[in-house]
């Protein structure tokens, strides 16, 4: 009896594991934005800031990468090269500042809400490649479509409408001093920086494809040099920007732990979790944890920095959150058909998740001929993208 129910806890805690490192990792990405907020507050220049996260990024990732991956590594080509680049300068050069900048002038909150805008706005630029199909009589991409609306619709909100404060009765004491126009308009500016920063990202998940083909087993080593390469940009720009020396000096205080927290726990550690989490139980599944770090970045901020809450903030982050998750079920609907089709087994989980839905696909499966069957069809490993080196498809608003 008493073995059985150890069984039965193993199992449990088995199952739970997926949950329970998604749950850490968006206390850890919460932690990282409040901490980079009040590093910002206190005169830390974002730039530097970018320099030396990526710099921390580089040193965590590139020992393993040279341990594991040093074997069959692609011949660097001009061409890759320049992929590389431009992905580095997507992501630590212009995502990263401009993201940073944005945080500078809103709040912790309003950004990881912004963040939710990802999937939202990689569909838009995945479209424009014509790299996604649309057919409007299927359900899938209605839903991704009204997703998109939906989701941009809030993110409108919340830039032009701030309305009155959401407080919380037992704590009143405001930390950031109303300024008239002035606080407006940095509002705004920083709306408008955290939606460039999106774009960036979202451009970025579009444009590794190619990327990600060439380097498919050498994820770590591509991850390395897009933070490498993106160190070295992010110093030119630091240097052609802040003509201050005093800028890049950094002590053993809050500057230096946001640095390596944000290096080594967000661009390193989340990698390799998220990596395991995506390939157990699917990218969507990784995506839809990205609103809880907003709920706790909230709540922190609340009670750290004393962040006030604007109704308009609120309600536009509901509508963002239902436009996420309206167009990861249309791309999860999408991952299904592609698999059914391919005449590849669906997922444990995914056959758990619906029991309807498991007895539709193993009927599909069972209308494909002998020959189909007898083919040897590689597997698919749905791997995270490894060059998102902030928050998470996030897909994690993971920055």
């Amino acid at each position: 009896m008493g073995t059985k129910k150890l069984g039965g806890c193993a199992k449990f805690f088995e199952c739970s594991k997926p949950y329970l490192a998604m749950i850490s990792l968006q206390f850890g990405y919460a932690g990282m934005t409040i901490i980079t907020k009040i590093s910002l507050n206190h005169g830390m220049s974002h730039y530097v800031l970018v320099v030396f996260r990526h710099a921390f990024a580089t040193i965590a990732i590139a020992p393993f990468a040279f341990i594991f991956e040093r074997k069959g590594q692609p011949k660097i080509t001009f061409s890759i090269f320049m992929q590389i680049f431009i992905l580095a300068l997507l992501g630590p050069v212009i995502d990263q500042n401009f993201f940073y900048a944005g945080l500078k002038l809103t709040s912790p909150t309003f950004a990881c809400a912004m963040s939710n805008m990802l999937p939202a706005m990689t569909f838009v630029i995945a479209v424009f490649c014509r790299m996604e199909k649309i057919n409007i009589k299927q359900v899938r991409s209605i839903a991704k479509i009204v997703g998109t609306l939906v989701t941009v619709a809030g993110a409108m909100l919340m830039t032009l409408y701030r309305g009155p404060i959401v407080e919380m009765v037992w704590f009143k004491q405001a930390h950031y001093k109303t300024n008239g126009g002035s606080l407006d308009r940095d509002w705004l500016l920083g709306c408008i920086f955290l939606i460039i920063s999106t774009i960036a990202w979202a451009s970025l998940f579009v444009l590794q494809a190619k990327a990600i083909q060439t380097y498919k087993n050498h994820q770590l080593t591509l991850t390395s040099l897009v933070c490498f390469i993106g160190t070295v940009q992010a110093i030119v720009v630091t240097y052609v920007v802040e003509h201050k020396p005093s800028v890049w000096k950094i002590g053993w205080d809050i500057n230096l732990l946001t640095a390596a927290y944000s290096g080594i726990v967000s661009s390193s550690i989340s990698y390799y979790v998220q990596g395991l989490v995506i390939e157990k139980k699917g990218p969507v599944f990784a995506t839809s944890f990205s609103p809880l770090m907003m709920i706790i970045s909230a709540v922190m901020g609340y009670f750290i920095l004393a962040e006030k809450t604007y109704l308009g903030g609120v309600i536009g982050a509901i509508l963002i959150v239902i436009g996420l998750y309206s167009v990861l079920w249309g791309k999860h609907k999408e991952q299904l058909e592609s698999q059914v089709e391919a005449g590849i087994p669906l997922p444990v989980n995914d056959a758990e998740s619906s029991a309807s839905e498991e007895e539709n696909m193993v009927d599909a499966r069972d209308n494909f001929t002998e020959e189909k069957h007898d083919q040897k069809v590689e597997p698919i490993s749905i791997k995270f993208s490894s060059i998102v080196i902030t928050l998470s498809i996030q897909e994690s608003p993971t920055r």
